[in-house]
């Protein structure tokens, strides 16, 4: 198709992008590498354009300071294919870069029917464990068209582009692999809806924060083993919940109200948790809590953080007295997951296009319920059942999940740095 040629028309039937260059049309690819330095992408199109060649497919990639650069453009008029590639390699070697042109025909293949995105975090990501998940990924039919790192740290972070096969499929087949190499890794289905703007709602103990709040309370009341041993049976599933939550409270009975305060201070967030926050935020994301704790601490985070969302137990207090009871609805299992549902009407965000995050049996539901259901730092039972696992201790490593890069958050923390330092 020539450069000046126009468009399909806006209400032309839907063609695939392959479809724009004949299958029987000659094309050359132009593979540019060495290292790297400014200009080498200008100077080999400024080189090419004296052919009056039209762009097909342009790849370009960095690494370590080495620059691979790939062109797919039309074969030029006849008779002068000898004089470009002569020209290219004259080019390239004034810039003290290699040139390869190969000769073919069309575009490059369709890609087969299924689009995944695979994200694969490692701690460290090593070659025996990336050969691993390129095999398995083989295995199920699928066919890398692209790999492009999402971050260097806390962990390795890498997004495979998969085509061929479904996602259901890739998952499980990956989600085994997963545990034999140690990796974190998630597959979601690719397309619009994942820049699409969100909704994240997360499980508070042990998720957002470091701590069981209910423990913190204990302490205070001095019967924090008996209050972590329920506590132990009722995210390991072995407890209902409700039953869990009334015994464990009515051994708080008689605390004085001032121990909310000191509790307040004490709550400790998961390291990348205000980075998770914030950027979402930034991007438009709403964020909300749900908590089998309590609305004494949930609130406190809400107006700290700057959530969207949040809902708790609440413990009574009466005459300035913890009464060892609870009030209003409970937010259990089965009501975590009904939250994420009403949070998401108010929000008006589809339902599979919230993420939710959570590490206990109780919250299964909402994991399940949710377009994406991570388990941070999970319970084998959790870990099992959600979509996803991430087993590092950086909450904002669930960002990596959502296509988000290490250094889309640093250029936006530096702006907002800079724009603080301007006023």
């Amino acid at each position: 198709m020539s450069a000046s040629q126009p468009t399909h028309p806006a209400d032309a039937p839907h063609v695939d992008s392959d479809a724009y260059v004949p299958a029987d049309v000659p094309t050359l690819l132009v593979k540019i590498f060495g290292k790297d330095r400014p200009g080498i992408t200008a100077g080999l199109f400024d080189t090419l354009a004296a052919y009056s060649v039209d762009v097909v497919d342009i790849e370009q990639v960095v690494t370590r300071g080495r620059i691979v650069l790939c062109a797919l453009v039309t074969e030029p008029p006849a008779g002068l294919e000898g004089d470009l590639r002569a020209t290219i390699h004259s080019w390239a070697e004034s810039m003290r870069m290699q040139a390869e042109i190969i000769s073919g025909i069309g575009d490059n293949r369709p890609r087969g029917v299924g689009r995944s995105l695979v994200t694969v975090l490692g701690h460290p990501l090593t070659a025996e464990s990336t050969a691993a998940i390129a095999a398995t990924i083989t295995r199920t039919g699928g066919n890398i068209d692209r790999i492009f790192r999402l971050a260097k740290y806390p962990v390795t972070a890498v997004e495979f582009a998969v085509s061929g096969t479904g996602t259901e499929e890739l998952r499980t087949a990956l989600a085994i692999e997963a545990t034999r190499q140690s990796l974190d890794v998630a597959v979601v289905a690719a397309g619009l809806h994942r820049r699409a703007q969100r909704l994240v709602v997360m499980d508070v103990d042990s998720t957002l924060i470091q701590d069981e709040v209910i423990e913190l309370f204990a302490a205070h009341a001095g019967c924090e083993e008996k209050v972590a041993e329920v506590t132990a049976a009722a995210m390991r599933g072995e407890l209902d919940f409700e039953q869990s939550l009334h015994a464990r409270v009515a051994l708080l009975a008689g605390l004085d109200a001032s121990v909310v305060d000191k509790v307040r201070s004490e709550v400790r967030l998961t390291p990348g948790a205000r980075t998770l926050i914030r950027t979402l935020k930034r991007l438009g994301y709403q964020v909300g809590v749900v908590s089998g704790g309590f609305t004494q601490v949930t609130d406190d985070l809400r107006e700290r953080l700057g959530l969207d969302f949040a809902q708790a137990n609440t413990l009574e207090i009466v005459g300035g007295k913890l009464t060892g009871r609870v009030t209003g609805e409970i937010v259990d299992r089965a009501g975590k997951a009904r939250l994420l549902r009403r949070f998401a009407a108010e929000a008006g965000v589809p339902l599979a296009q919230t993420v939710a995050i959570g590490d206990g049996a109780n919250d299964l539901d909402m994991l399940n319920a949710a377009g994406l259901g991570v388990a941070f730092n999970a319970k084998p039972l959790v870990r099992a059942a959600a979509h996803t696992a991430v087993n590092v201790p950086f909450l904002d490593t669930v960002l990596y999940l959502l296509g988000i890069t290490r250094e889309e958050v640093e250029a936006a923390d530096a702006q907002e740095e800079a724009g603080s330092s301007a006023v």
